[in-house]
């Protein structure tokens, strides 16, 4: 494994003291990140989109979440077998569910609701993260026990780099180094497999995402895929041999979405051409594709790639599009966190890896993201197969 992929695993098989820290970290770069968009946006406006939540919305919730799942759930030291539905203890405000429940606050009403100020928020948050580590400290050792402080982590670093790619879109600066993307090599030779068994997903010790599990084998047909996502360089060509005018390159849908999303010319400039091709949709990657004679992969030849070929097969520059929709590996058995996966089955695509925008405890091969094919907001490209 890389060395993000490292942390990656050492976020999942983490003891409390690994924990302790690693919750406190997170905790100040979710922080420092708000103080951004404290100086750049006047009173945390933003505007109402499908792609975006209010600032001070996506702060409760994060200090929300974590107390949910630890200090208010009388069953957290069963892990993944407790009971969602077992009462909760009560929490610092008596309307946190009402205002910080994502599964329950419709998305459209958040920018509407009597949230308490940035000052207020921030002292929730102090409050319920000084609960969270004590709580910690006597927690135990094994996976059941530590099941949801890695869960908190993890959450709240998915949701740091929502406020990153967030930022980007709405002109707000982030000046921190670790968040911006690197140069790439040239692509170099693909990498070959043999037609093989595979077995996908994740069992065992350890933290594992309900929709990694239950490991299974799948047969996988020689495959010959890039070592890299694509930079720019490579992407650009298509663009400029009119592609996004062509709609042969495109699928039904693809050209559906682009209808409505032709991207301004201005959108090109600039770029490096070294630089991970970056901001681009499912659509967009599958055109690329057909122009290019390539194909996408399936989420099981990347993990294939990702695990078998760690040396040579580059990713964490930029998410990666895979052909594979999102759906339940077979033996599938939901997680006490209900609304992580199965309200997303078959409406969503799979990406694989990690971006520039992932903190390096979410690096891990066997992870599944999944956004609708429409998204480019998000630090999404992709590398390409033989057809």
């Amino acid at each position: 494994m890389h060395e993000a992929s490292l942390a990656g695993e050492a976020a999942r098989r983490a003891d409390a003291r690994w924990l302790a820290q690693a919750l406190q970290s997170s905790r100040a770069d979710t922080l420092a990140t708000f103080a951004a968009y404290e100086a750049a946006l006047p009173g945390l406006a933003v505007p109402r989109r499908e792609t975006l939540n209010p600032p001070l919305w996506e702060l409760g919730h994060i200090g929300w979440f974590q107390e949910y799942w630890i200090a208010r759930n009388p069953e957290r030291a069963r892990g993944a077998a407790a009971d969602p539905e077992v009462p909760r203890r009560a929490g610092l405000r008596p309307d946190a569910d009402a205002l910080y429940d994502s599964g329950k606050v419709a998305h459209a009403t958040r920018w509407a609701l009597p949230l308490p100020d940035a000052r207020a928020t921030r002292a929730d948050l102090q409050a319920q993260l000084e609960t969270t580590l004590a709580l910690l400290e006597h927690a135990g050792e094994d996976d059941a026990a530590l099941y949801f402080f890695r869960l908190a982590l993890l959450h709240e670093d998915m949701h740091h780099e929502a406020a990153l790619y967030m930022a980007r879109a709405l002109g707000v600066p982030v000046v921190d180094p670790r968040w911006q993307a690197s140069p790439l090599p040239a692509p170099g030779h693909e990498l070959a497999f043999d037609p093989a068994a595979w077995t996908l997903g994740a069992d065992g010790p350890g933290f594992v995402f309900d929709n990694e599990r239950a490991a299974h084998r799948v047969d996988l047909p020689a495959t010959r895929i890039d070592r890299q996502v694509l930079r720019w360089a490579e992407y650009l060509p298509f663009v400029q041999a009119g592609g996004y005018g062509r709609p042969h390159w495109w699928s039904a849908a693809g050209w559906e979405w682009l209808a409505g999303n032709a991207p301004a010319a201005s959108r090109w400039d600039g770029l490096d051409p070294a630089g991970p091709a970056c901001h681009l949709s499912a659509f967009e990657a599958e055109a690329w594709c057909r122009w290019a004679g390539r194909r996408l992969p399936s989420e099981a030849e990347w993990e294939r790639a990702a695990l078998e070929r760690p040396a040579e097969f580059a990713w964490g520059q930029v998410w990666e599009w895979t052909a594979s929709s999102f759906a339940p590996y077979p033996g599938f058995a939901p997680h006490p966190y209900r609304d992580y996966s199965a309200p997303w089955f078959g409406s969503r695509r799979v990406l694989r890896g990690a971006s520039h925008l992932t903190q390096p405890r979410l690096h891990h091969p066997r992870y599944r993201n999944f956004f609708p094919p429409h998204r480019h907001d998000i630090a999404a490209g992709f590398r390409s197969c033989a057809l």
